[in-house]
C-alpha cells in the first residue's frame, strides 16, 4: 500500500546490505523516497508538526499497525506493533524526530521547502521516513516476540520534545525495556554505522552574562566604568577555565558567541551595560558542575576588579547523550549483521553537538547511533544546501526493524546480536 504517489521515480539505490529486512524494505524505496520528499517540502517547527504528524498517522494506518496514539507531547505520535508472539513480555522503543529548522533553504530541486524561512536542514524528514519504513515491514512480517513501540517525536531542535513526551507519560504508557534512535551523519560514508559504549553527544548549556557598569562620554572614559572593557576581559578569562581548571583528559567547550552593548551609531557613548551570550558543552556531570561554578566565580570577580558587577544565568538545556554499554554493543552487532563488521565503527568519536534523545536515555537503557550518508556539495547538517540522502532510507529502516527482530527474537532464532540482547535484558 503506497504512502504517497511519487513525484518522480527515484533511481534504484546503489546501497546493498544483508538480511531479509533490508531486501523487503528496499522494494519500498520509491514510496519511502516520495514520502520523505513530501515531508521535506512541508517543514514545520517544533510542536507545530501538524502536517507531519498527520502524514505519519496516515502512513501507520496504511501499514496496519495495531495502535496509533496521537497528541503525546503535544504533536507526538506513537505506533504500537505486536509480534507473532508477546510471550517474552519484552517491549522495545524506536524513536525518530520530526521537526525542521528556522532557516532559508537554498536548494532548487523539486521537493525543496515550500515555506519561506523553514527547512529540513538536519534530516529529520529522513529519520521519520526510515521509521515509517520499519513500521510497514514490522507490521507485515511480525517476526518477533514482544511489542515494538515507534516514537515519532516533535521539537528536537531546541524545544526538548523528548522531555515533553516523557512528562506527558510516554514511558508510563509504553514501558519499554530499551529505546534506540539514529541520526544521519554526512561525515560518514553511505553504508556505514557508528556508535560507542558511552557518550555520543555533549550536554548543551546556555549562558547569559549581564555586566553593569557606568556609562558616559567616550572622551571622558575615566568617569565611567566601561562594561565593554569588562566584557573583553571576561571573554578572554573564560577560556582559561578549560585550559587551566578542567583536567586535560576531560572535555569541555566554552563559547561566548554574541555580545550586545551600546549603539553602533553612538560612537562616542560608553554604554552602561553589556550582555554576553554563549554555550557550554561537556560530557561529564562533574565537569559541567565545575565549569558552571568557575564561570560564575570568574565573571563576578573580573567585573568587581573593574568596579562593575556581573551576573551569570546558567541554563542546562540538554543533558549529555550517554549510551548504555550492553545496548550499544547489541546495536553494533545488529548493524554488523546488515553491513558487515568493516562498516561498523564501535568506537565512534563523540560529538560536541547535543541531542534531546538524552532525556530518554536518562530514563531508559538504550543507544543512539549514527548512519552514514556522505556529505553532498559540501553541505553538512544545518547548512542551507543540505538534503537528506534518500539512498540510505532502506538501510536505516532495516536497521530499525532489525533492532526489533533481533532484540525480541522468536523462539528458535540465534546469533551474536540475540546473545547481546539477552545480556542487555538481564
Amino acid at each position: 500500500m503506497a504512502f504517497v504517489t511519487p513525484r518522480a521515480e527515484p533511481a534504484a539505490p546503489r546501497l546493498r546490505a544483508e538480511g531479509r529486512a533490508f531486501a523487503q524494505i528496499a522494494r519500498m524505496h520509491p514510496e519511502l523516497t516520495a514520502f520523505r520528499r513530501d515531508l521535506h517540502a512541508h517543514p514545520e517547527l517544533g510542536f507545530e508538526e501538524v502536517y507531519t504528524a498527520g502524514r505519519v498517522r496516515e502512513a501507520l494506518r496504511a501499514c496496519g499497525v495495531d495502535e496509533i496514539h496521537e497528541g503525546i507531547g503535544r504533536t507526538g505520535v506513537v505506533g504500537v506493533i505486536r509480534g507473532r508472539s508477546t510471550a517474552s513480555g519484552r517491549m522495545l522503543g524506536l524513536r525518530a524526530d520530526m521537526d525542521a529548522l528556522p532557516m532559508q533553504e537554498q536548494n532548487e530541486f523539486g521537493w525543496c521547502s515550500a515555506k519561506s524561512g523553514l527547512m529540513h536542514g538536519c534530516g529529520h524528514d529522513g529519520h521519520t521516513a526510515m521509521l515509517v519504513g520499519a513500521a510497514r515491514y514490522l507490521a507485515e512480517t511480525r517476526h518477533f516476540d514482544g511489542t515494538a513501540v515507534l516514537i515519532f517525536q516533535p521539537g528536537e531542535e531546541g524545544h526538548a520534545g523528548a522531555r515533553v513526551m516523557i512528562e506527558d507519560g510516554l514511558f508510563e504508557r509504553f514501558p519499554v525495556n530499551a529505546v534506540y534512535a539514529m541520526h544521519n551523519w554526512p561525515a560518514m560514508p553511505v553504508g556505514t554505522v557508528g556508535i560507542n559504549r558511552g557518550a555520543m553527544m555533549a550536554a548543551a548549556d546556555r549562558i547569559t552574562i549581564d555586566i553593569t557598569g557606568k556609562g558616559g562620554h567616550g572622551a571622558h572614559a575615566y568617569q565611567t566604568v566601561d562594561p565593554v572593557l569588562v566584557s573583553a576581559h571576561i571573554i578572554t578569562a573564560a577560556q582559561s577555565i578549560v585550559s587551566r581548571n578542567v583536567r586535560p583528559i576531560d572535555a569541555a567547550v566554552i563559547s561566548l558567541c554574541a555580545m550586545q552593548a551600546g549603539d553602533v551609531d553612538a560612537f562616542s557613548v560608553i554604554p552602561g551595560s553589556a550582555r554576553l551570550v554563549g554555550t557550554v558543552r561537556t560530557f561529564n556531570l562533574r565537569v559541567q558542575n565545575q565549569v558552571e561554578h568557575r564561570l560564575k566565580e570568574l565573571c563576578t570577580s573580573v567585573a568587581a576588579a573593574f568596579g562593575a558587577t556581573a551576573s551569570v544565568k546558567y541554563e542546562r538545556i540538554y543533558p549529555a547523550t550517554i549510551n548504555t554499554a550492553p545496548e550499544a554493543m547489541f546495536a553494533a552487532d545488529v548493524a554488523e549483521s546488515l553491513v558487515g563488521a568493516h562498516n561498523v565503527d564501535r568506537h565512534l568519536e563523540p560529538s560536541m553537538g547535543a541531542e534531546d534523545f538524552s532525556f530518554m536515555l536518562q530514563h531508559k537503557a538504550g543507544a543512539y547511533l549514527r548512519i552514514g550518508q556522505d556529505v553532498r556539495d559540501g553541505a553538512y547538517l544545518h547548512n542551507p544546501r543540505y538534503d537528506f540522502n534518500d539512498e540510505i532510507l532502506p538501510l536505516g529502516a532495516a536497521l530499525h526493524a532489525s533492532l526489533i527482530e533481533q532484540g525480541m527474537p522468536l523462539a528458535g532464532t540465534s546469533g551474536a546480536a540475540q546473545e547481546n540482547a539477552a545480556t542487555a535484558a538481564n
